[in-house]
């Protein structure tokens, strides 16, 4: 066993984007045990209020620490979510959406993978959703193992045989099962935005893809959804 197997600590970084799916992720993380680090980004996404959502978030959950990453993947442009000359799809259509975002997961987990080897973790938690969701490839579970693997032959942490493990636990769930979930875990969804085109105060439209997702989730949960429309 090596020093760092040896003092390994029960760490995880948990990708949070301040909506409904990483916040139940977060929650599932800390209820597991396990001291949280947050990693959000500003990647030029069309809702920047996600993120005013995602330090509330992080702040009612007392994570470890919680960084923000500006990103220039925006500027590459081809999503509706970085580009406002697109506009946001509000019918369901379909094949991949335009809110798809290339490579976005790719380029998430990577500095996730970073991170986790600076604070010590062998642990990242995502929530991605490959049920109710709009079909992004970068959501599905092949692309999960597929990073996962790569990131066992590509760090110092797991060469030195500390492995690194990538916890999807609302991959198979319904959208009303992750609600379920978190209002059994205690969280507090008025803290989340989910809308791909929420206001500067957080408010959605009630039109939009995630939007409609959240809803239909909610009814099917039972609860009430705390979401505040334009």
């Amino acid at each position: 066993m090596s020093t760092r197997q040896q003092t390994a600590t029960k760490n995880a970084v948990v990708l949070l984007s301040g909506g409904l799916d990483s916040t139940t992720c977060l929650a599932i993380a800390k209820a597991e045990g396990f001291k949280v680090y947050a990693l959000s980004f500003d990647y030029g996404q069309r809702s920047a209020s996600e993120l005013q959502a995602a330090k509330a978030v992080a702040s009612a959950f007392e994570v470890e620490q919680h960084s923000v990453i500006p990103l220039g993947i925006g500027a590459l442009g081809g999503s509706s979510l970085t580009d406002t000359s697109m506009a946001v799809p509000e019918q369901e259509s379909s094949g991949i959406p335009t809110t798809y975002v290339p490579a976005r997961n790719t380029v998430f987990l990577s500095y996730a993978m970073a991170l986790a080897e600076v604070v010590n973790a062998q642990t990242i938690f995502i929530g991605v959703n490959a049920r109710d969701y709009s079909g992004y490839p970068d959501c599905r579970p092949e692309f999960i193992q597929a990073f996962e693997k790569m990131a066992n032959l590509a760090t110092k942490s797991a060469i030195e045989g500390a492995s690194l493990k990538i916890e999807v636990p609302l991959i198979a769930l319904s959208k009303a099962q992750i609600i379920a979930k978190g209002l059994a875990l205690g969280v507090d969804y008025s803290l989340t935005v989910s809308c791909y085109q929420a206001d500067e105060q957080g408010r959605a439209c009630g039109r939009c893809d995630s939007c409609r997702f959240r809803a239909k989730g909610f009814a099917e949960a039972g609860g009430q959804d705390p979401t505040r429309y334009c």
